[in-house]
């Protein structure tokens, strides 16, 4: 049995926490409901970090989103950076806890990025094994997040939306949707993104995520999208997210932007975008 979390996050916007913009927040947070941080900023024993998550907490309701956790690794997870996890979503209980579709370790070594798999059934075993691990030890449901793509594996043997869906049927696992992942991944492989919508498993999605991401060129002359983090969501990625709210209803919204951070109005006028469509449904 999953540990009941102190809250559900609400249907409404967040944004990830970045320490510059503690002092506004605390002050005048609106339109922002809720906070999510990223694991790994947070696994240490104290400091200043620590200090305003706790108080954060009192106000707020926190997604913890780990970036560390390679699920789709072949090598067996971190017992170490686990038990660390562990530590922080006991004392922080936070409303809910989600990690990505990726790989990132191998042989020891930990590599900055976060790198896509072949949907295959040996890595569906392995993904569906590794989060069974993680939600024994952490006591709770876990989110697992679509990726961003760039390529195809030639021995790949379903698509991305039947491999998710796949993984939390088996797993029981919740899906976390990054509807700029949609857009990027849909772009770069010449999918249809409202047919991926259309068959995405709408009714196990817990979080929504939203960012910006960066436009360069392939060589064949093809627009390649880079999910980047750093910019204002653009307006196809807002259309495909009203597209899926009018379809699933509200759900928790969060606004990503991890490089080239903005001042705080910036951040909280991205929120209220997001506010106005969920608000449309409501």
């Amino acid at each position: 049995m999953f540990d009941q979390m102190r809250e559900r996050l609400p249907a409404a916007p967040g944004v990830g926490y970045k320490p510059q913009h503690f002092a506004e927040i605390m002050a005048d947070p609106s339109p922002v409901q809720w906070l999510e941080i990223h694991a790994e900023n947070y696994t240490g024993l104290g400091g200043r970090p620590l200090a305003q998550l706790r108080h954060l907490a009192e106000r707020f309701a926190i997604s913890v989103h780990g970036v560390g956790l390679s699920i789709g690794g072949e090598n067996p997870l971190d017992a170490e950076h686990l038990r660390r996890l562990k530590y922080l979503c006991d004392w922080l209980r936070p409303a809910s806890f989600s990690e990505h579709l990726a790989w990132s370790t191998h042989d020891g070594a930990f590599l900055n990025d976060l790198l896509p798999l072949p949907y295959t059934q040996r890595t569906l075993k392995r993904v569906v094994d590794h989060i069974d691990q993680v939600q024994a030890i952490l006591g709770r449901q876990m989110l697992l997040e679509n990726p961003s793509t760039y390529l195809a594996f030639a021995e790949t043997e379903m698509d991305e939306v039947e491999f998710l869906g796949e993984i939390a049927r088996q797993s029981g696992c919740g899906l976390l949707l990054d509807v700029n992942n949609v857009h990027v991944s849909c772009t770069n492989q010449a999918w249809n993104s409202d047919d991926y919508l259309d068959r995405f498993p709408l009714d196990l999605v817990g979080e929504i995520h939203l960012g910006g991401h960066d436009t360069d060129e392939a060589d064949h002359g093809m627009p390649l999208l880079i999910d980047a983090h750093g910019s204002e969501v653009s307006d196809p990625v807002w259309a495909l997210y009203a597209r899926t709210i009018a379809k699933a209803g509200a759900r928790p919204t969060l606004i990503e932007w991890d490089n080239d951070v903005p001042e705080w109005p910036v951040l909280a006028q991205e929120a209220a975008r997001a506010e106005q469509i969920l608000d449309s449904v409501r």
